[in-house]
């Protein structure tokens, strides 16, 4: 069965930039219609006017209750309908586990799972309404399984995000709408590349810890993504996906780097 979307409507979050935009490109050019959403406004209207007509943008801030409602309004008002969800607007940011002052702990809690509840919810409401099949892919990470101390923060909220990936796919399977997770480690995302730069050892380290020797593209993430939204997925719900080049099975890193 052939990864078949066309014509199908998509909302992609975190679409400005990294894996999120290589997963709209991906999807226009495989003929769905795709509102790109996120809160970089000048680079969603270059991106979409690249895109051609097959794309729409949508800019806010996501984490804000009231820019959901909005975020499907303007799917609606631009496609009609919603078939597809990926969410893939991530926050990476370091934790200390001993500052009782570090407030990052519940921000990525609520960027990384919180907001992806609010939107799988609205989008799966307007699912329902439509009597078809839908599908939703959240990206989540590696970082979930892993224990490195400046990533509690970012683990705990992935690992939330993928217990949220399972029992959406069993609380939304009755209405055919099936819901599953890429779990990115060891792929040029926005957040490794600037973690990366950062760091000269690190692309380095990074490597070494990968069992396939060398960071994935962000395009590698992206077919995985449409694997799981296509027909070809269609038995396929409440999976986490690993596209990490083995990392995962043998992971070497002691330092954030997702």
């Amino acid at each position: 069965m052939a990864a078949n979307i066309s014509g199908k409507s998509v909302i992609v979050t975190g679409a400005a930039n990294g894996v999120g935009l290589a997963i709209a490109r991906l999807f226009v050019a495989n003929g769905a219609n795709v509102l790109l959403a996120d809160m970089d406004e000048d680079k969603l209207d270059t991106e979409v006017e690249a895109l051609g007509e097959n794309a729409a943008s949508f800019a806010g801030d996501l984490r804000e209750k009231l820019t959901v409602n909005n975020l499907m309004a303007a799917t609606i008002d631009a496609f009609d309908r919603v078939d597809i969800l990926v969410n893939a607007s991530r926050q990476v940011l370091p934790s200390d586990p001993f500052a009782t002052n570090d407030d990052s702990f519940e921000t990525m809690m609520h960027q990384n799972a919180t907001v992806n509840m609010r939107i799988c919810q609205a989008v799966a409401k307007r699912m329902i309404a439509q009597k078809e099949v839908g599908a939703i892919v959240n990206l989540s990470s590696i970082a979930a399984q892993d224990c490195v101390p400046e990533s509690i923060g970012y683990s705990v909220a992935s690992a939330a995000l993928d217990q949220l990936t399972r029992s959406l796919a069993v609380a939304y399977a009755p209405h055919n709408i099936r819901v599953n997770a890429v779990a990115l480690g060891s792929v040029m995302s926005g957040s490794l590349q600037a973690i990366v730069a950062e760091d000269e050892d690190l692309r380095d380290e990074v490597i070494a810890a990968t069992p396939i020797g060398r960071i994935g593209e962000a395009d590698e993430a992206a077919q995985a993504a449409l694997f799981l939204a296509s027909p070809c997925a269609s038995f396929i719900t409440g999976q986490i996906l690993a596209v990490d080049g083995g990392r995962s099975l043998l992971d070497r890193m002691t330092k954030l780097a997702y």
